[in-house]
Formats: C-alpha cells, sequence, structure tokens
C-alpha cells in the first residue's frame, strides 16, 4: 500500500482519492499476457525486472562524474547534492561532458546490454533495439516535470517506439519519481488530435513541445487534470532493479521530489524499437542530433545541477 501523503506536484499534496499504484506485471507471465497488457493499460511495471549490480554501477558512474565536478557529496551511490557546482569550470564543453556521462560503460551496459533487450524482445515478440541517444535524468529538491506525451517527439518511421524508464536506484515518493495518468492512452480527444499535428510536429521542435504537453503554456495542473477526466495520478516507491515500460500515449509527468535529505533522483529514458523497421536517424549513431537538432546540448540535465 503507498502513502498517499507523498503524493506531491508543484507542492501540493494530492487528494488521496486520486492517487493509486502502477499495476504489476511480471516476467513469469506469457509473452502475449505483457503485450496485451501493454495495449490494454499503456504502460508495463515490471519489478526486478533487470540486473541490480548493473543498476547500482550505473548510478555510482553517473554520480561519481557529478562528484567530479562538486555536485553531489562523496559517497556518489548516495546521490546527495551539495548545492554546488563547478562543471562550468572543470568541463570545457558542457554538452561533451553530458554526453560523455550519458555514453559511460555501466549505464550503456545497463540500458542497452543483454538483460533489458531480452526484456524488450518479450514486449515486442521480436527483435528490439534500442536508441542510441538517451536522457539521464538527475533531478534535484523541487524539481518536477509537467505531464506530457512523449508521441510527438518520435513520430517519424514507426509508431511502436515505446519508452523504457529505469530507475537508477530506489525511488520512493518524496524523491519525485515518474507518474502516470491512469487511462490516459485511451483519451481519444488527445490523442487524435495531437496525431493529427504530426507532419507539423516534425517540422518544428517548439510545435513539438507544444503538442506534448498539450498546452501553449506547457504547464497543465496535474491535480486539476486528474480531476476533470475523473482519473488517478499512478507511481511507485521504486526499488533497485525495476522497469517501467510505456507507449508513446501513455500521459506521464513527475511527482516533486521533496527529499528530507537532498537526495538527487536520478533515472534513465532509453526508447526502443522493432528492430525490424527502419530508424530515425535523429536518435542513432555516434553523434545523434535529437528532436531540437542541437544533441544533447539540448537537455536540461547539461546544465550544472544547481541551476536545472
Amino acid at each position: 500500500m503507498i502513502d498517499a501523503t507523498q503524493f506531491k506536484v508543484r507542492g501540493r499534496t494530492v487528494p488521496a482519492e486520486l492517487c493509486g499504484e502502477l499495476r504489476e506485471s511480471s516476467l513469469s507471465d506469457a509473452d502475449e499476457v505483457l503485450q496485451q497488457r501493454l495495449q490494454q493499460d499503456g504502460y508495463l511495471f515490471l519489478r526486478s525486472a533487470l540486473d541490480q549490480d548493473e543498476v547500482l554501477a550505473a548510478r555510482e558512474e553517473i554520480f561519481q562524474r557529478m562528484v567530479d565536478v562538486d555536485e553531489v557529496a562523496s559517497p556518489a551511490i548516495d546521490g546527495i547534492a551539495t548545492g554546488r557546482s563547478c562543471r562550468a569550470d572543470v568541463a570545457d564543453d558542457l554538452t561533451a561532458f553530458w554526453k560523455s556521462v550519458s555514453e559511460g560503460a555501466a549505464i550503456r551496459q545497463l540500458a542497452h546490454g543483454k538483460r533489458t533487450r531480452e526484456v524488450m524482445d518479450r514486449v515486442y515478440g521480436e527483435a528490439s533495439r534500442p536508441q542510441d541517444y538517451m536522457w539521464i535524468r538527475p533531478r534535484k529538491t523541487g524539481w518536477s516535470t509537467g505531464l506530457h506525451y512523449d508521441h510527438p517527439f518520435f513520430v517519424q518511421n514507426s509508431d511502436r517506439v515505446f519508452t523504457a524508464w529505469i530507475p537508477l536506484g530506489e525511488i520512493p515518493l518524496c524523491d519525485g519519481p515518474l507518474m502516470l495518468v491512469e487511462g490516459s492512452n485511451e483519451f481519444d480527444d488527445l490523442i487524435s488530435g495531437m496525431r493529427a499535428k504530426d507532419d507539423d510536429v516534425e517540422k518544428s521542435p517548439e510545435f513539438a513541445k507544444e503538442v506534448a504537453f498539450f498546452s501553449e503554456e506547457w504547464d497543465r495542473d496535474a491535480i486539476e487534470f486528474a480531476e476533470e477526466r475523473e482519473s488517478r495520478l499512478l507511481s511507485e516507491d521504486f526499488d533497485v532493479g525495476d522497469l517501467l515500460v510505456f507507449k508513446m500515449t501513455a500521459l506521464h509527468g513527475s511527482l516533486d521530489n521533496h527529499s528530507s535529505i537532498g537526495r538527487v533522483r536520478l533515472s534513465c529514458d532509453v526508447r526502443f524499437q522493432p528492430a525490424s523497421v527502419p530508424i530515425d536517424e535523429r536518435y542513432f549513431g555516434p553523434n545523434p542530433s535529437g528532436q531540437e537538432g542541437t544533441g544533447y546540448a539540448s537537455m536540461n540535465s547539461c546544465k550544472p545541477l544547481p541551476e536545472q
């Protein structure tokens, strides 16, 4: 049973009736069951799906890079923010610095390695392929991500791109984990309107953001939205090794990180697709351009942690 008092969005506690747990699936289920549940719910929440040692190695690798620029205190594995940074002084190129963090051996072994690929192969029912461009997200206290769809950023070539969200360590509710809007994969009024704009989205990164967040302000209140839709905000106390896979049409954001000890919430997003479909060249290769055409420079994580 989750503690609804830990559900906070923009500094507000989410009413208990609007809070819910993610529905758990298991790798012991048949592949067809997993695929049906993904289609039904818009997501798959898999406990202990990944190698815990690989997860912790990736966590320590990333946080050690942040220790080196005085953003995280030692020991790195704890992920406690210092409130300081010398990243801009140490790194000649902030984009190159974050690209190198994102290409670390441990995080790539986790996100692109055999265990994760095997899970995603089962999800697709065929061989899968991860994008080379990935999002590593260290989130300090006070931070949350607004509700949005991933679809507008990944509309080229295939609608079978899924997000694999990997918590890099334990992420309790107080640390601001990802949340999903229950039933949002069936909000046909939003989804059909979003898909109708696919051609325009491909031409303009700014327009893609507007469509993804279904608001010119990019600032829709998650509590009010859940009330209006008679829905709930779903999240979990995530453990080491957990994996959340969701469709491009699953509306999601994050809870507030209100850690009482200043712990940084660390997670990774990697997009997968069937290996049989053409790739979107924006997200593949040694120097992927990303959705905005600027590579890793467009990521908020490129900034020193206190400035994010």
